[in-house]
């Protein structure tokens, strides 16, 4: 059983994800590398909300490789290339991410590989 870690003593989370998970022993660890809002067939749509869909969509098929899915995260790192595209993408984690929530970290980047992406995103997960 994982441990979700939000200790009194310091401030709760800003958004919907836990400040630590803890992972017992015996777990199998997944790591994901990070995906991009691009289809299987190179479309890659204008809409950050969408990019981040297609992020989790690609992530959902690794981890379903592993025989996982999105419930077994305990961990996110996602980047966005602007501060506009913060909430179409916390959103989309909101909608997926029921509590306790995954461990996450939210950066502002300035770009990716392609002018055109707008998220990434990478996973940690445990089964």
């Amino acid at each position: 059983m994982l441990k979700y870690l939000t200790p009194k003593s310091i401030k709760p989370p800003f958004a919907r994800y836990s400040h630590g998970v803890e992972i017992p022993a015996g777990k199998r660890i997944i790591l994901c590398s990070g995906q991009l809002g691009i289809g299987p067939d190179d479309a890659v749509p204008e809409d950050p909300g969408a990019q981040a869909e297609l992020c989790f969509k690609n992530i959902s098929a690794i981890l379903g490789e592993a025989g996982l899915t999105l419930n077994d995260i305990v961990r996110i790192n996602a980047f966005v290339s602007d501060r506009a595209h913060l909430q179409a993408y916390m959103d989309v984690r909101n909608r997926l991410f029921s509590d306790p929530a995954p461990a996450s970290t939210l950066m502002i980047v300035s770009g990716f590989a392609r002018p055109e992406f707008k998220v990434e995103v990478e996973v940690l997960a445990a089964g």
